[in-house]
């Protein structure tokens, strides 16, 4: 696992946005960075891969734990949920059952679990297609670890809804910095080329049909099946939550309720109970450690409200909103490189089944304005 510098094309900006990245820069900086890249030898790969298989497995045994011990209180998720994520565990509904696991690795040693991205994850398009494009463009003999893009569609064709269903709506909300508004036009197209009809939706246009007792667009059409860039700690918290819940029945939700075992870091814990000192985990509980160590909301996004602390003091902390649903404690881990180039693999995962990575850079705590530097195997 080397970090080598490369020449940015000349026309980057404009292919990165003809391929949907209209985001690319930030505060006058690239966020899309190819002045540089990582190389991995297969092995590493192979082991990356292998990794992502056993937390994955990992997270199928620690969420059935959760449910067999009625843990989902101490997760902070509402009374009114419960039975509705029993359910669907139980049911497995239709899902792309996609998700990032964030990972520590230095290319050496067993790569660390961070948490895993599961419910509403990002960074998407860039890992799927713009890394994969400048592959082609810069480096098109080596290969990627990088499969995302076919194996959406793939999947996306085995849920496709029945015939006589509504079309599949994608819902989120506008961000200022347009990423979750890619990132969903770019999930309805992997879609559309499933054969499925789409409609993008923004979530305060979603109205609750009280007689009907389910959800309609803004034209009252019935929404049969919805893919939603937005957590569910928030749908189940907006007005409607009760309802949502209730009429699970009639809407199909995509990624499932049950996700919120799995986004929640309070399986962080259940992990490393179930799994102690496992090469992949670093020690999680749900109390202070008494050793170097990080300190993370159960529900924050984009690194918001983390404090690392090294020696008993802090060494770096980040500002939010997140806290009051409570905390997890999670060993220390030292990212390899310095400064603001320090890498963190996001490693994909589509239908339970490894799928490519992307990797981003920043300091000691990973933001929302950290970098995507691209990758590639070396030969």
């Amino acid at each position: 696992m080397r970090r080598i510098d490369t020449t940015p094309r000349a026309d980057w900006q404009a292919r990165v946005e003809a391929l949907g990245l209209v985001w690319h820069t930030a505060d006058g900086k690239p966020y899309w960075d190819e002045s540089a890249c990582y190389i991995f030898t297969p092995a590493q790969i192979a082991t990356i891969e292998a990794a992502s298989a056993d937390l994955y497995e990992m997270f199928i045994a620690a969420g059935q734990h959760v449910l067999d011990r009625e843990l989902l209180g101490d997760f902070g998720i509402p009374a009114f949920c419960h039975d509705a994520i029993h359910d669907s565990w139980n049911a497995e509904p239709p899902a792309l059952n996609f998700g990032r696991f964030d990972l520590g690795y230095d290319g050496t040693n067993p790569p660390k679990l961070f948490e895993f991205n599961c419910d509403t994850p990002t960074s998407l398009v860039e890992a799927a297609v713009i890394q994969w494009d400048w592959k082609e463009a810069v480096f098109p003999n080596a290969d990627q670890y990088n499969s995302l893009h076919d194996t959406l569609v793939a999947k996306w064709r085995d849920i496709a809804p029945p015939p006589g269903s509504s079309a599949l709506y994608l819902a989120h909300v506008a961000d200022a910095a347009g990423e979750d508004s890619v990132t969903t036009a770019y999930l309805a197209d992997t879609a559309r080329a499933a054969g499925i009809e789409t409609r993008l939706i923004e979530m305060p246009d979603l109205g609750w049909d009280s007689a009907g007792r389910r959800f309609v667009d803004l034209d009252n059409m019935p929404i049969d099946a919805i893919f939603h860039l937005y957590p569910w700690e928030w749908l189940v918290n907006e007005p409607f939550g009760k309802n949502l819940v209730e009429s699970l029945g009639t809407t199909l939700w995509i990624e499932p309720i049950w996700k919120m075992l799995w986004s929640n870091k309070a399986i962080l814990a259940v992990l490393w109970e179930l799994f102690p000192d496992h090469p992949n985990l670093l020690e999680a509980r749900r109390t202070p450690l008494t050793g170097d160590h990080v300190r993370k909301p159960l529900l924050a996004r984009e690194g918001a409200n983390v404090t690392l602390v090294r020696g008993g003091a802090t060494l770096a902390e980040t500002a939010g909103d997140y806290g009051a649903e409570g905390f997890v404690y999670q060993a220390l881990y030292d990212l390899p490189g310095s400064g603001t180039q320090r890498p963190v693999i996001g490693a994909w995962m589509v239908d339970g089944a490894p799928a490519g990575m992307g990797i981003r850079e920043d300091g000691p705590i990973t933001g929302n304005t950290a970098r995507f530097v691209p990758h590639i195997i070396e030969a």
